[in-house]
């Protein structure tokens, strides 16, 4: 093994302070010499995803200490989007993801560490860490904490978080669910710890990680309360000082054919199209070019393979008891790349050592839920440089639309008209100035996405955004429209009334207004003032990327 980075604080009489400061955490002496692992938790009590994971540290780090190294735990922030959801909150929820890529960047480089694994589970926070890991390419391994049970009701009713109270509120507006109903569904939609239950952003990413090497074979959709959870742990804890032993490091695990088979995984699941986001800024961050249309080219040789909750009927546990990720790759695996893992075998190689896979749960090629990839990417003059749409979620009916425009500046001015009955068949509702500049953090839009289904308006009424959506979004939904209205974009063009067609089959979104017309309404633009001109959300309007770009800050 090469020397430590370590070595630069615990080596020579130079470093005597240095070494007086880790005994006076309680590093012994004889430790000094042993690989110095950084276990990076975003342990918080705000978060269900995360309240689990003071036992997952100590499994880590008996692991770590199992294997030969030292263990150091240190804190990351983390952000519930689900709490933060429809008010100030979530301007915050996406920025922090590179508060995270800082933080971990910052404490690994200022200790010298020689290795981390990264203790993650919820939206922003896996990707986070994700892009840590590349910027800094020194030994890493990542432990998503895991997905919630399903609440359990009578006749076999499974509960879960956003059908079962976002939904829920929907319908309990429209008058087709009473109030002590709604409580029920409160009560049991997150009954265990761990994040929430279907495919949404925080599982999506976790399976995904695992599909990138990144984690050991199991990670991704093993649930947060089993005892495989814990064993898992405990293996990257002795994995992780493996690593620096061999000098294995992410850059060497995330190429670009790891990239293309994350996406693969993605498209056959129906993830959340905040992966698009999330994949593009790891990419940037590992060197890779990954650009958009990507997705769309593997979207349209890629099938749908699984029918996932929120659009589909099965949940994570379901996936994981299936065959989970080895499971999908063993199904995809003539279109799969192969690839170094850092779990030690090849994707081939783990691929060749699944027996069987749960076809009810994830079809083979040649039986797909869908003949295309769960998401699918727009262009067209009100999308010049993309929109996502996540077409898993989209009923037939609704796959080609033509629609009036209802013009809504904000979230919030949407969400008093749908409350409101304001909105009915035949709408297409434009939410705008919520891109990552102008909202400012391109807030999820799952508080109105879920309204529409819940008022049953899911089947006549689209919804356009440069803003994004919550994984837990299905329907006839389009977000990341680039450029955002902030910018200019042709969406802060669109005018009360104006005619819109949604065609997904085609891949197209487009405003059905003259081109003149358009060229008139951009003359006379102006762009508004900052919704927020203070504190670090002024700062980061300053220097965040377009959607299609990851949504990334550049100096």
């Amino acid at each position: 093994m090469t020397q430590k980075r370590s070595s630069a604080i615990t080596q020579g009489f130079e470093r005597t302070p240095h070494r007086a400061l880790l005994k006076g955490t309680g590093v012994p002496q004889q430790q000094m010499d042993k690989p110095f692992i950084g276990i990076a938790s975003s342990f918080t009590d705000l978060i269900p995803g995360h309240t689990g994971m003071r036992d997952l540290e100590r499994f880590i780090e008996k692991g770590i200490h199992t294997g030969g190294g030292h263990a150091f735990i240190f804190g990351i922030p983390g952000v519930c989007d689900g709490i933060a959801m429809g008010h100030r909150g979530m301007h915050y929820s996406l920025p922090t993801r590179e508060l995270i890529a800082d933080m971990v960047e910052s404490v690994a480089e200022a200790h010298r560490l020689d290795g981390l694994v990264l203790l993650t589970n919820c939206d922003k926070i896996t990707p986070g860490m994700l892009m840590a890991a590349a910027r800094l390419d020194i030994p890493c391994i990542v432990v998503t904490a895991g997905p919630m049970m399903t609440g359990s009701g009578g006749a076999g009713r499974k509960f879960s978080f956003v059908t079962d109270t976002f939904e829920a509120m929907g319908k309990y507006k429209a008058g087709v669910m009473d109030e002590q109903e709604l409580m029920v569904c409160e009560d049991k939609a997150c009954p265990t710890a761990g994040s929430c239950q279907g495919l949404f952003t925080a599982n999506t990413m976790a399976i995904l990680t695992e599909t990138l090497g990144m984690s050991l074979v199991g990670c991704g959709t093993a649930l947060a309360v089993s005892s495989l959870k814990r064993r898992i742990a405990f293996a990257s804890g002795e994995r992780i000082v493996e690593l620096v032993q061999e000098q294995i490091t992410p850059r060497q695990i995330m190429t670009r054919a790891a990239f293309e088979n994350a996406i693969r995984v993605d498209l056959a699941l129906g993830g959340s199209s905040n992966t698009v986001l999330h994949l593009l800024s790891i990419a940037r961050e590992a060197g890779i070019d990954l650009p958009l249309e990507e997705f769309d080219r593997l979207g349209r040789e890629t099938p749908q393979l699984a029918s996932m909750n929120p659009g589909g009927k099965h949940f994570m546990e379901d996936l994981d008891t299936a065959g989970g990720v080895p499971g999908v790759l063993y199904q995809l695996r003539d279109l799969i790349n192969d690839n170094p893992t850092l779990t030690g075998p090849s994707v081939k190689e783990i691929v060749a050592s699944i027996a069987s896979v749960d076809e009810e749960v994830i079809h083979s090629v040649e039986n797909p839920v869908r003949a295309e990839g769960g998401l699918a990417v727009l262009f067209g003059n009100l999308a010049p440089l993309g929109s996502v749409v996540k077409q898993s979620g989209v009923s037939e009916k609704m796959m080609i639309f033509e629609g009036r425009a209802r013009c809504f500046d904000s979230e919030e001015g949407a969400m008093e008209a749908l409350m409101g009955g304001q909105i009915v068949a035949g709408d297409l509702v434009v939410i705008r100035y919520e891109g990552p500049k102008g909202g400012p953090g391109m807030r999820e839009m799952l508080a109105p996405t879920a309204t529409l289904m819940g008022l049953g308006l899911g089947d006549s009424v689209a919804l356009i955004t440069d803003g994004r959506f919550s994984g837990g979004t299905r329907g006839p939904c389009v977000g990341h429209i680039s450029p955002e209205a902030a910018e200019g974009g042709p969406i802060a063009l669109i005018e009360e009334g104006d005619l819109i067609k949604l065609d997904i089959p085609n891949r197209k979104l487009e405003l059905l207004v003259e081109e003149e017309e358009l060229v008139r309404r951009k003359a006379a633009w102006q762009a508004p003032e900052a919704k927020i001109k203070t504190g670090w959300l002024a700062r980061y309007a300053k220097v965040v990327t377009s959607a299609n770009t990851g949504a990334v800050c550049e100096a």
